[in-house]
This record gives structure tokens, C-alpha cells and sequence, in this order.
């Protein structure tokens, strides 16, 4: 875990050595953090009816109703001011992450206030638990062999929630996850020794064809 400083390439702290190859590379949707992961959509329908329950209130014990709409105007100006604060680091945050993959590991570039990267090689990873959305997005959860310990804030928002004994880091929002799940397990594949259990893909959402598109956000290049 190194603190972000320079990027000689995109996303990546150095140049890739001699013989690592760049497999993909992406950001997640800052709609899809919105939702996902401040969960904007809830938080604006929880205080909705919250005030629309005073509103009704209000009228219910005899105010008028443009006297009781005046008393509620602020009550819907913090909401929105509060789901634009979301909004806005939702969108902070997507900026902020880079996820790249080669054929040896995967690099994470997060943090807005604290930018650093985070390696991850292949023969750490034991399983990828895989989620996709209607909106064309999707989750992609790494499991860790056993040992292998990373922090759970450290990682955050990049991380699935509530598991903090043994973390599993995220691409969280991606595009067309499904050809990117497919890559990652191509290249842990492709890298494993005999020793290190081969990855397992689990796909939860919506059925995908063989013949899906690259990932869009990012540019791929064949495992061989």
C-alpha cells in the first residue's frame, strides 16, 4: 500500500516491469457509487416521507396549506442539499478510483483526500464473487487466501460491506463486469502456481451472452 505521489502511467504508481501486460482498465460509474454505496435513492425517499408525514400533520391540525407547504419548504431544502452532498462525493470518489488489471495482479487507485495504490497480486486472491446490475454495472468481490489481511477502511468504498474478519476488496460500478470477470479469472488463471487454488467466478444478476462486448470506460487486450 503505497501513498499516491506520481503516475509515469494512468492509475499505476510505475511502469509495468518487463513481461506484465496491461489487461484492462476502468473506473466505476459515480451514478452507480450515488446509489450503491451512498444510497442516495433511499435517503431521498426516507426523508420524503418524512416530510410529507408533517405536511400531513400540519393540515390534519387546521393550518392552511400554503402557511403549512411554507413550513416544509426548508425541511425539502436540507434534502436536497443533503443528496447533493452524496452526490457529490459519489462523483468525487468515482474520479478519484482507478482499477487496473494485468496478467499478475490487480492495482487499485483510491482516495480523494489520501490518494494511494493498492496492489493486489493474483496468487493472494482465492475466489471473485461477481454482481451486475440492471443499469449495466456491476460489483466484483475478491475473496483473499486465507492470512492475507488488508484494511477494511483503508479500502473503503472499494471494499463489500460488512466484511470486516476477513475483508474482501471491491471494483465496485464497473461496466460490463461480466468480460471483466472474465479477464481477472483468465489472468489468475493464466499466473496461478499448482500449489494456489484455482479462482472461482460466482455470477449473481442478470444472464449475460459468450459473445458480450469489451468493457467500455477501458481498454482490453486478449489473456493469452
Amino acid at each position: 500500500m503505497n501513498e499516491y505521489e506520481h503516475e509515469p502511467v494512468r492509475g499505476l504508481p510505475e511502469l509495468l516491469p518487463d513481461g506484465e501486460n496491461l489487461l484492462w482498465q476502468g473506473q466505476p460509474r459515480w451514478r452507480s457509487l450515488a446509489l450503491r454505496v451512498f444510497h442516495v435513492r433511499s435517503i431521498g425517499v426516507y426523508f420524503s416521507l418524512l416530510v410529507a408525514v408533517h405536511l400531513a400533520s400540519q393540515l390534519l391540525q387546521g393550518e392552511q396549506a400554503g402557511a403549512a407547504l411554507l413550513s416544509t419548504g426548508w425541511q425539502l431544502g436540507l434534502v436536497a442539499l443533503a443528496l447533493g452532498i452524496l452526490s457529490l462525493l459519489a462523483y468525487l470518489y468515482a474520479r478519484a478510483t482507478i482499477y487496473t488489471l494485468t496478467d499478475r495482479r490487480l492495482v487499485m487507485r483510491i482516495g480523494v483526500a489520501v490518494p494511494m495504490m493498492i496492489n493486489i497480486p493474483w496468487e493472494t486472491i482465492e475466489s471473485a464473487d461477481l454482481r451486475d446490475f440492471r443499469d449495466g454495472t456491476g460489483d466484483i468481490a475478491l475473496t483473499p487466501v486465507p492470512g492475507k489481511r488488508l484494511s477494511y477502511w483503508a479500502l473503503w468504498p472499494n471494499v463489500r460491506p460488512w466484511r470486516y474478519a476477513r475483508v474482501q476488496p471491491m471494483l465496485r460500478g464497473i461496466p460490463d463486469a461480466q468480460e471483466v470477470a472474465r479477464l481477472l479469472a483468465g489472468a489468475v488463471a493464466a499466473t496461478a502456481q499448482a500449489e494456489v487454488p484455482t479462482l472461482q467466478t460466482r455470477s449473481r444478476g442478470r444472464p449475460r451472452t459468450d459473445n458480450a462486448p469489451a468493457p467500455r470506460g477501458g481498454s482490453v487486450v486478449a489473456a493469452s
